[in-house]
């Protein structure tokens, strides 16, 4: 139960993290897009600012989570330590490690997948009309 709640909210992390790097983005182009009379309507709450301050929260509330977790995973720890050998005990360590850093990296290819697709789709698209002559 304990692995399941730690995947659940690295996910989360990962998850919150990615979308406001997203509304982070949008507003900065909002910003150098916006002339400079705009500009002045850019900082008053708007929907954009509405999301980026929920995410906020979110992620504060996920990291939060996170940290009780981690407090979880020393009194498990201490539970299985009177169960199991050093050895098994230290590929359990071990696995706990690796597990954080395995969803990252998955995450971390998927966006890249993800991206290459989206070029992959733009290239071909732009090569749609030089098809046709």
């Amino acid at each position: 139960m304990f692995i399941g709640d730690l995947d659940k909210v690295v996910n989360l992390l990962l998850l919150l993290s990615g979308r406001l790097a997203q509304v982070e983005n949008a507003l900065n182009n909002l910003d150098y897009s916006t002339s400079p009379g705009d500009r002045s309507l850019c900082f008053s709450p708007g929907p954009q600012q509405l999301k980026k301050w929920v995410l906020i929260q979110e992620h504060e509330d996920a990291k939060e989570l996170k940290e009780n977790l981690d407090c979880q995973e020393c009194i498990v720890f201490d539970i299985l330590a009177s169960y199991l050998s050093e050895e098994t005990l230290a590929d359990y360590e071990h696995f706990m490690k690796m597990k954080s850093a395995l969803i990252i990296e998955q995450q971390e290819l998927e966006d890249k997948i993800h991206l290459g697709e989206e070029q992959l789709k733009c290239l071909f698209d732009s090569l749609q009309p030089e098809r046709g002559k």
